[in-house]
Order: C-alpha cells, then sequence, then structure tokens
C-alpha cells in the first residue's frame, strides 16, 4: 500500500507538472488558440513538428498513464470507506485516461501522415488535418472536460466521507469537478481554462498529500 501511494503522489506531480508545461507551450510559445485560418494551422504543425510531438506525448500519453497510477492509488487509500464512489470514481479514470492515451497517439500518428501528403497536395493536408484535429479534440475532452471533472468530483466526495484527504484539499476539488463538468456546456465551455487552473493546484496539493502521509484506518 505504501508503494502505490508514492507512486499516486509522483504520477499526481508529474501530471501538474506536464499539464503546466504543456499550457506554456501551446498556449505562450506556439499560441496554437488564436491560428485559426487552417493553412496556417497546418504550416505551423509542420515547421514545429517535433515540439508538437514531444508535448502531446507528455501531456496526453505519459499523462494517461499517470492518471492510471493515481487513479489506483486513490482507490487503495479511500475504498473502505466509500466502495461505491471509488468504484465509479476509478472506472471514470481508467476511461479517461485511455482516451488521452488515444488522442496523444492519434495526434501523433496524423501529424506524421499530414507532414507527407503536405509534399504532395497541401490543400488535402489542410482538410485532412482538420479531419484528424476534431478527432483528436474530442478524445482530448477539448469540447469539455466531462471525465476529468467527474473524476475530480466523486474522489473529493469520496474523501469527504472517509476523512481521507485533507478537507480543504476535498472542497477544492469538488469545486474544480464541478467546474469540469459545467463545461460540457457549450456556452460554458470557456470554463475550461478555469478547470485546468484548478487542477494543477489540486494535483500538486494532492501529490504532496501522498507522498507524506499515510492512509488512516476508516470505519
Amino acid at each position: 500500500m505504501k508503494t502505490l501511494q508514492k507512486s499516486g503522489g509522483i504520477a499526481a506531480l508529474y501530471m501538474a507538472i506536464s499539464h503546466l508545461i504543456g499550457l506554456i507551450i501551446f498556449i505562450l510559445v506556439l499560441d496554437y488558440i488564436n491560428i485559426t485560418d487552417p493553412m496556417q494551422k497546418l504550416a505551423m504543425n509542420i515547421e514545429k513538428q517535433s515540439v508538437i510531438f514531444s508535448t502531446n506525448l507528455l501531456m496526453y500519453v505519459f499523462f494517461g498513464f499517470a492518471l492510471i497510477v493515481l487513479s489506483l492509488a486513490l482507490y487503495d487509500r479511500l475504498k473502505s470507506g466509500a466502495p461505491a464512489l471509488m468504484q465509479v470514481a476509478t472506472a471514470i479514470g481508467i476511461i479517461w485516461a485511455g482516451s488521452l492515451i488515444a488522442s496523444g497517439m492519434a495526434a501523433n500518428a496524423g501529424l506524421s501522415t499530414v507532414v507527407a501528403l503536405y509534399a504532395k497536395d497541401p490543400t488535402q493536408a489542410a482538410l485532412t488535418f482538420q479531419a484528424i484535429e476534431a478527432i483528436t479534440n474530442g478524445l482530448g475532452n477539448a469540447n469539455g472536460e466531462i471525465l476529468g471533472g467527474s473524476l475530480t468530483l466523486l474522489v473529493s466526495l469520496a474523501a469527504l466521507q472517509t476523512g481521507g484527504l485533507p478537507r480543504g484539499l476535498n472542497i477544492l476539488g469538488a469545486l474544480v469537478g464541478a467546474v469540469g463538468i459545467l463545461t460540457i456546456i457549450p456556452a460554458l465551455n470557456a470554463l475550461v481554462a478555469v478547470f485546468g487552473l484548478g487542477q494543477i493546484i489540486w494535483f500538486v496539493w494532492l501529490g504532496t498529500v501522498l507522498l507524506r502521509t499515510q492512509p488512516r484506518a476508516t470505519t
């Protein structure tokens, strides 16, 4: 149990760091959000292929594997006091992890395909890139953080019920999780940024707790 808790803490800290680095690269370095022209976005992806490939691994593929470890660690810590909640939360965590891994792998595979096609037919490459991007965005939850929000909320509710995590952390997690779920509504999708920053803080706090404290007995 002790080893799993430590592994979960390391995984949570990695998830916070990788998410923060990924956001900095995509938003500040690549200015990805503000590039709306398909041809311009395609050209940037081809020019910065190695950066985008590495960032997809960091933010999606490796993040997904870390999420599996964290989900199992949280289940092990909280299952005795809230078995039903943690079974659902863990299932959602595994589904979310698979979705993120698939998104990152598909994005990198699609990028390689588009780069080869661009040399022959730039227009067709742009159309192909748009199709791939729609798929990877869907897998990556760009249209709403329903999976991440649900996991964060359920874990926080379970921890409030069992006392297995600090109360302040649980209140933060419940608020962040609720915001994540609300982002599935198109009019509230802009709250994804609030959810992302809030979850980074939650991951750091959670990872620190898992590394420093052991589960206490629950009845």
